[in-house]
């Protein structure tokens, strides 16, 4: 056996399995993610081979060429060890910018232990996201809050695209019609102040993402979302860089049962930071 990598583009089925790997690792993955991200952008899921067989991958996302970002990296156990893992990283850097307009930013989301590797190429530390575990409540839908059908889209867009570094219309309308979730918006008068997802995951579920324009709006947001799994587990990815959104997690009770990095290829986006209670997903961004 040869230490020789062949990168290619993954196969449906492929991207599947590796959506499979990243539950084995405990990654808790929504139900429909797999067929959403291949959706989102077919051409971003890469294979590593090594002697004819798939030892290990990872998703190179753009975002019509204005916006990269890098998740799902995964080497098999047992090819672990082996520098394979960062060669394929390697690789796969060079193939997103490749995707991408020049001077596009690239982004991702690290496990702690990851960072100075990461930074070693480039990356620089933004701020960290704790995915956080609570228990859904049953209970009513709060003033103003109403389906995401029921808003325009091109609206809902506008609004997403101030908390996101890149329009994401074709991820947002499958996002948003995905089985086994809710979307729902926050509306005031004539406008809209926030929205957000809860889909379910192996394991409970989760919201992502949470955008509003105040804690008040993402409060009536989170207890509406959460009352879609009563009884069940819930989780969020909160960004630590904005308070409000912690203190949102702790005055749920919620506990802090994962974390990651976000970093950056280029200048730090300018976004909306205090409107992002609830990351999308670490996967895509």
């Amino acid at each position: 056996m040869t230490d020789a990598l062949t990168l290619r583009l993954m196969t449906k089925d492929e991207a599947d399995r590796l959506v499979g790997w990243a539950a084995d690792e405990g990654w808790n993955p929504g139900l429909h993610d797999a067929d959403l991200f291949w959706a989102a952008d077919p051409e971003a899921f890469i294979a590593a081979e090594l002697d004819g067989e798939v030892i290990g991958g990872g998703a190179i996302t753009s975002y019509d060429g204005q916006f990269g970002f890098m998740g799902l990296f995964i080497v098999r156990s047992r090819f672990r060890g082996r520098g394979l893992g960062g060669r394929l990283w390697q690789a796969c850097v060079r193939l997103l910018r490749s995707r991408l307009e020049p001077g596009a930013i690239i982004g991702l989301d690290g496990v702690h232990e990851m960072r100075d590797w990461y930074a070693k190429g480039g990356f620089t530390f933004s701020h960290r996201s704790i995915r956080y575990e609570g228990v859904g409540v049953a209970g009513e839908r709060g003033a103003g809050i109403v389906a995401a059908s029921e808003v325009s889209f091109k609206e809902l867009l506008a609004y997403d695209r101030r908390c996101f570094p890149a329009a994401r219309g074709r991820f947002l309308r499958a996002w948003l019609a995905q089985p086994d979730s809710l979307a729902l918006t926050a509306v005031g008068g004539a406008a809209l102040r926030g929205y957000g997802v809860i889909r379910r995951c192996v394991r409970g579920a989760r919201i992502g993402p949470l955008f509003a324009d105040d804690a008040l709006v993402a409060e009536a947001l989170y207890t509406s979302l959460a009352a879609f799994v009563p009884g069940e587990p819930l989780f969020i990815d909160v960004p630590e860089i904005n308070a409000w959104a912690m203190a949102l997690a702790r005055r749920h009770e919620m506990t802090g049962v994962f974390g990651c990095a976000r970093m950056y290829l280029g200048p730090r986006p300018q976004l909306a930071d205090s409107r992002i209670f609830g990351n999308t997903t670490f996967e895509l961004g």
